[in-house]
């Protein structure tokens, strides 16, 4: 461990590890990242892991409509590369538009100041190009947590309550997600986004169903120069039947 920064203070800590470290700006999020190492996943499995976590226990921070940029080191493919994961202006977003609306700025908040989301696909693009485990496996973790609860950072209840009369106002779904019993959370208390862990389960489980679809239609393709017709059926012949069963 010779790379330890002798200062005896310092407010960023440098850690090594003999298996592996993972850092984020959450202590839960860090967790889960560190839970996926363990389970047999890699840096980029974890990585993602902690990324969807993080938007559960920081949704002031970041979320599933916001982007990223990620870079990559991958010693066995012995370069790094970028992923740009930074969501473009809508089309339509144009200076016109924006006049016609009476605005002479792009506004700071609000469907008018979003971007394309990029996070999502770009974690996906990770997981896929880089990853070793399931969809389940990472996202588990940040749908129990919005599913089940964590206790709330200062920070995020801070934050909360400097939007609290807009949520009121103008955004009558984030409010019933961020303004629990009609009020502005305290910190600590133990929150939820059902709406969030919801979303991901439902995405979870479409593109596992869709899988599943993909992978019963590319056997039956396997098996359909093996078939012969008899009258108006389609058969198998009989060294084929038990596989085409089990398709």
């Amino acid at each position: 461990m010779s790379n330890i920064n002798p200062d005896p203070f310092t407010t960023r800590p440098e850690i090594e590890g003999t298996f592996g470290v993972v850092t984020s700006t959450h202590w839960i999020a860090t967790a889960v990242g560190m839970a996926t190492l363990e389970k047999g996943g890699n840096a980029f499995d974890a990585g993602v892991a902690t990324a969807f976590t993080l938007q559960v226990v920081e949704p002031h921070l970041n979320g599933p409509g916001g982007d990223v940029p990620i870079i990559v080191h991958d010693v066995n493919r012995g370069r790094t590369e970028v992923i740009c994961g930074q969501g473009p202006a809508p089309a339509g977003a144009t200076i016109a538009h924006y006049r016609s609306e009476g605005l002479e700025m792009v506004p700071g908040t609000g469907l008018l100041a979003a971007c394309v989301p990029g996070t999502f696909e770009s974690w996906m693009l990770l997981l896929r190009d880089y990853g070793s485990l399931r969809l389940r496996d990472v996202l588990e973790p940040a749908i129990a947590y919005a599913r089940d609860g964590y206790p709330l950072v200062e920070r995020a209840s801070a934050t909360i309550a400097t939007v609290e009369q807009m949520f009121r106002k103008h955004w009558k779904t984030s409010a019933a997600v961020y303004l629990p019993n009609n009020e502005v959370p305290k910190p600590g208390t133990l929150f939820t986004n059902k709406t969030l862990s919801e979303t991901y389960a439902r995405i979870l489980a479409e593109a596992e169903s869709a899988l599943a679809a993909e992978r019963r239609s590319a056997a039956h393709l396997r098996l359909w120069p093996l078939y012969r017709l008899q009258g108006r059926r389609l058969e198998p012949g009989p060294r084929h039947a038990a596989a085409a069963r089990a398709a």
